[in-house]
């Protein structure tokens, strides 16, 4: 195997919640999620209990402790519901490791060997940003879908909502930390980097950030990483960290071939999204050239585009979904564009200050 290699793409995203069965709940019936799996004291793990949905290739798994004493209590203490680890598939455990010992920059735990009936997992844990954890995982001799500890349960029939992957994980990093990150990625597991945004690309009257992309396997694995930039007021990127309490992933984009669709079934089913001027759209073919859509339609649901040299690319972002104004989802459909929406920054920042002037925090 290749040194540049060692890792394959996005297995899981676990999330640390304070009520795993709600948000399952919320992920089935708002976004179209299928639960699949269930982990708790019936299938032999005391101390927590969890619940795996999927959609497309998405695999999110909610956590709540039953414990007052737990870690997990600790972290949703402190942090609120958000992403505990981001968990990667790896094509050879122990050359993934006895590369990154070579790189001498990521620490990792010890390799873990857990024997199922249906094989076995060998995983080691390294650390990211914040709290946030990397599961590096390898598979070759693991034959079941769901992971170790968990059974299938019974779901309700619920249709999905069209969405197929995960496009890009984004970290909010402290002011000044982000460059240290993107080496960590680069030096530490061989990343590439693959954009950089300034505060001259990313900014309004009020606030900022500065944002560097790096990625893996031909983008297999995508982390754009973000921090504050100094503004009139206080950065989307500082109120996070502020609520927070630690650098953290700030949003998860996920892919769909008919945006138009998921977005609008999305909100039938009461998932709220940042809204657009209506400004936006009357110069919209202006500034991004012919695409197939219909502005109308766009402008009914609120969705952005922007083009890049290799074609254009529709997205949408949702409000918060915890109670915290930290976490939250993209929406993107690609034809074409390989870039982030970079003619969109404005408007959406625009969008996230009006949230944040209602909570008081701009």
């Amino acid at each position: 195997m290749a040194s540049d290699k060692i890792l394959d793409s996005v297995d899981a995203l676990e999330f640390y919640v304070g009520s795993a069965k709600e948000w399952s709940y919320f992920h089935q019936y708002g976004l179209g999620f299928k639960l699949v799996g269930y982990s708790g004291p019936e299938t032999g793990v005391r101390d927590r209990v969890s619940y795996l949905l999927k959609q497309g290739d998405i695999k999110f798994i909610f956590t709540n402790t039953l414990f007052p004493t737990s870690p997990i209590i600790e972290h949703t203490r402190i942090h609120g519901d958000g992403v505990r680890d981001i968990s990667m598939k790896v094509p050879d455990i122990n050359e993934t490791v006895a590369e990154i010992d070579r790189r001498g920059v990521v620490k990792h735990g010890p390799i873990k060997k857990i024997k199922t009936d249906n094989g076995t997992l060998y995983s080691s844990i390294s650390n990211s940003f914040g709290e946030t954890l990397h599961s590096l995982n390898d598979y070759g001799e693991y034959e079941d879908e769901l992971p170790p500890g968990f059974k299938e349960i019974e779901s309700p029939d619920i249709k999905p909502t069209g969405i197929k992957k995960i496009d890009h994980i984004v970290g909010n990093v402290e002011d000044k930390k982000m460059d240290q990150w993107v080496e960590y990625y680069t030096k530490g597991f061989g990343f590439d980097q693959l954009i950089s945004f300034d505060d001259k690309d990313i900014s309004t009257e009020y606030s900022a950030l500065r944002s560097k992309v790096v990625h893996y396997n031909n983008r297999k694995i995508i982390f754009p990483i973000n921090e504050p930039a100094l503004g009139l007021k206080k950065s989307q990127i500082q109120e996070y960290i502020d609520y927070y309490n630690s650098p953290g992933v700030q949003h998860i984009a996920m892919e769909t071939d008919d945006i138009i669709k998921t977005v609008a079934d999305m909100k039938s089913r009461g998932i709220e999204f940042l809204s657009t001027p209506s400004i936006y759209y009357e110069t919209l073919e202006d500034r991004v050239g012919k695409i197939k859509e219909d502005v109308d339609k766009l402008q009914e649901l609120d969705i952005l585009v922007d083009r890049d040299d290799d074609g254009y690319l529709l997205q949408i972002f949702t409000k918060p979904v915890g109670d915290r104004p930290t976490v939250f989802y993209e929406v993107i459909q690609r034809r074409g564009a390989t870039s982030f929406g970079k003619g969109n920054f404005k408007s959406l920042f625009q969008s996230i200050e009006v949230e944040q002037a209602k909570r008081g925090n701009l």
